[in-house]
Parts: C-alpha cells; structure tokens; sequence
C-alpha cells in the first residue's frame, strides 16, 4: 500500500508541474501579444527582436511539454480524467504556440509600417481596441485552464465571436481606404495582416477554451456550433 501511494504522489506531482508549465508557457505568449500591442501603439520597433526571442523561449517550451506529456502516458498510463487532461495540454500547447507565431506576425507587420514612415494611427481604425480584447481572451482561457474552470472558458468561447465581428468591421473600413485612396494600399494590407493575426490569437483562445471544457467534462466540442450555450 505504501508504495501505492508513494507512486501516487509522484503521478500527481508530474501534472501538477506539467500545468505549470503550461502557465508558464502561457505567460510567455501574454508577453509576446501585449508587446506587440504596444509596438503598433507606440512605434517600439525595436521591441521585435524581443518579441522574436521569446517566440523561441515558447518554442523550446512546447517541445519540452510534448516530450513530458509522452513521458507520463508512457509511464504512468493515466485513465480517466487524468488522461484528458494530458491529452488536452497536449494540443492546448500547440494552440498558445501558434498565438505566439501570430504575435511575431503582428511585430513584424508593425516594423514594415513603420520603417516604411507611415503611422498605422492616421488609418483610425480600431486595431489596439481588437488586440486588447483578445488579449483578454487568452488571459481569460489560461485562468479557467489554471482553475479548471469550464463555465469560464465557455465564456471565452461565446466572446470570441465579438472578437471576429469587430475584425470584420476593420476590413471593411480599410477596403473602404483603399478605394478612396490607392496610396493607402500597401500599408492598409500590413494592417489588415496584423488584424488577421489578432483576430487569430483569439481563435487560439477559444482553442484553449475548449479543451479546458474537455478536460473537466469530458465533452469534445470543437466544431460543434453554439456548443458553449
């Protein structure tokens, strides 16, 4: 019996640290995202490198994570919801990697307009507005995965479709640029990359989401539609 639970314990101290470093991994991507906000708010070209760098820090934790999340189903043979939720941190970090290469687009976007003198501000539209909102998204969908919260990420799911419909009001406004004005076009469609960028960090987001939603009940809602009602 002892040793029963002394394997136990070392089962749930491997999730325990896998989860954190999930958080960790996630924390990372927050970084990157809100770095880039601020460099298409500011002009803080030179925050790219930085942004670039920690792309890589979040690289190397993904790998690290996969090769965890193989160790514990190798050794361990989790069932149950044991094995859900390393199944679903599983793709849940391939999700906050991706948010972390839309960020890297979205630095690099901002470095194209800049370095080509135009000021992404003078287009007026709402891009700091989208990214903050899915910003908040990603912060909201790590919490309810550190809590295992699947009403919270239910609530990120339904937000994300507030996200989608503000990026499609800001692609209208700049075809509307472009028509008016063709000189507008080359920095317009780098805005409209960057737009896409944010508008996906969101979908990882929800990616996220529901996962956590596996994880705690058992239920694979992806592409099932109103499935977060």
């Amino acid at each position: 019996m002892p040793d029963s639970q002394h394997v136990s314990s070392q089962f749930d101290e491997d999730l325990s640290r896998l989860r954190s470093h999930v958080l960790q991994m996630g924390g990372l991507v927050e970084t990157q995202v809100a770095a880039a906000i601020d460099a298409y708010t500011n002009g803080e070209v030179a925050s790219v490198k930085s942004i670039v760098e920690t792309d890589r820090r979040v690289n190397e934790l993904e790998k690290a994570i996969d090769d965890d999340c193989a160790h514990i189903i190798a050794k361990r043979q989790p069932t149950a919801s044991d094995l859900r939720l390393v199944l679903g941190i599983s793709k849940i970090v391939t999700d906050l990697e991706r948010a972390g290469d839309e960020a890297k687009k979205i630095a690099k976007g901002v470095r194209r307009i800049y370095e080509g003198g135009h000021l992404p501000a003078q287009y007026g539209v709402g891009i700091r507005h989208l990214a903050e909102a899915a910003l908040n998204l990603v912060r909201q969908a790590l919490d309810a995965f550190a809590r295992l919260d699947a009403e919270q990420a239910k609530t990120v799911i339904r937000l994300d479709s507030d996200v989608d419909v503000e990026f499609k009001s800001i692609i209208r406004q700049l075809i509307t640029h472009m028509m008016e004005d063709p000189r507008t076009i080359t920095t317009s469609i780098d805005i409209i990359t960057i737009a896409r960028a944010i508008e996906r960090i969101g979908d990882h987001a929800k990616n996220v989401s529901e996962q956590v939603i596996y994880v705690v009940e058992g239920r694979d809602i992806r592409h099932i539609k109103e499935a977060a009602k």
